[in-house]
């Protein structure tokens, strides 16, 4: 069964609280009818009045004054984030009309980091036509992570592969297998490699081919999550893997936030808006 046929079924009279502020944009509009239609969740839009709770949770979070807070709940994405830190809803879905650093931003603010986490980062979802699934990571968020941000990436991908599919085979990618080549962002991937035990560096048909990757002395060549050394390879990866083998990318999700946060892309259709929605849902069921 796929990540998304197993989504629908989690989905399935939930009854999960997902808030949408951005329930003016038609796309989202459409999708949030379709799933409250569906009985795939409950549609919440954004509080018309800002609660005692919301306030409550950006204080604590951030240790704001009140009038700071309330000044930011007067915002749609704050006072969905907030609503999902007061308990008011299980998880936010926006990004269709506003830019990432935005709905990071609130998420940072209201919601706040899961224990133990120190970096936020975002993920795909990625489904080919012939039904393989992958999370890429990070292809939304992080320019150019240092050690310990890659390091942060790559065990929270890990976490939500084994959330959406059950298992996690982590490949740390590089223009280098083992040690076949050297330089700083080699030099990088190594040492998460080293501390995480995932595999890594490692080159893409390494960690995609069994044959090449026995031939390369590293992984077992099925990897089902891909860790980028940068943003510009993961952002260019997926857009590659979309027009030029027709791949699904769903998503990004943000991961890291101590409640499921999605945030969408500013192209997204109404069919990626359900599909990114019931993800949400399964990892709100999981959270």
């Amino acid at each position: 069964m796929s990540v998304l046929d197993k989504a629908r079924a989690v989905a399935s009279g939930s009854k999960t609280r997902v808030v949408f502020p951005e329930l003016s944009d038609p796309r989202v509009a459409e999708a949030a009818e379709r799933l409250a239609g569906d009985s795939l969740c409950t549609v919440v839009d954004v509080s018309d009045d800002i609660t005692d709770a919301q306030v409550a949770a950006l204080v604590s979070a951030r240790g704001m004054k009140e009038a700071m807070a309330r000044r930011l709940l007067q915002k749609p994405l704050y006072r969905a984030a907030g609503m999902v830190a007061a308990g008011e809803a299980d998880a936010m879905v926006a990004g269709a009309d506003s830019p990432t650093r935005r709905v990071i931003e609130a998420a940072s603010m209201a919601i706040g980091l899961a224990k133990g986490v120190t970096v936020p980062s975002s993920y795909f979802l990625m489904v080919f036509p012939d039904g393989r699934e992958f999370v890429f990571a990070d292809c939304a968020v992080n320019v150019a992570p240092d050690a310990a941000a890659l390091e942060a990436i790559a065990r929270a991908s890990a976490d939500t592969a084994k959330a959406l599919m059950g298992d996690a085979r982590v490949a740390l990618l590089s223009f280098s297998t083992g040690t076949s080549g050297a330089g700083d962002s080699v030099d990088l991937v190594r040492s998460v490699a080293e501390a995480t035990g995932f595999a890594g560096p490692i080159q893409a048909d390494a960690a995609l081919n069994t044959t090449i990757a026995a031939k390369k002395g590293l992984g077992s060549g099925d990897a089902n999550v891909l860790v980028f050394p940068s943003l510009d390879a993961g952002n260019i990866a997926y857009k590659l893997c979309q027009e030029l083998a027709g791949a699904q990318a769903i998503g990004p999700f943000l991961q890291g936030f101590a409640r499921p946060v999605c945030d969408l892309s500013r192209g997204a259709t109404m069919d990626d808006i359900v599909a990114s929605t019931l993800v949400t849902i399964t990892l709100a069921q999981q959270s």
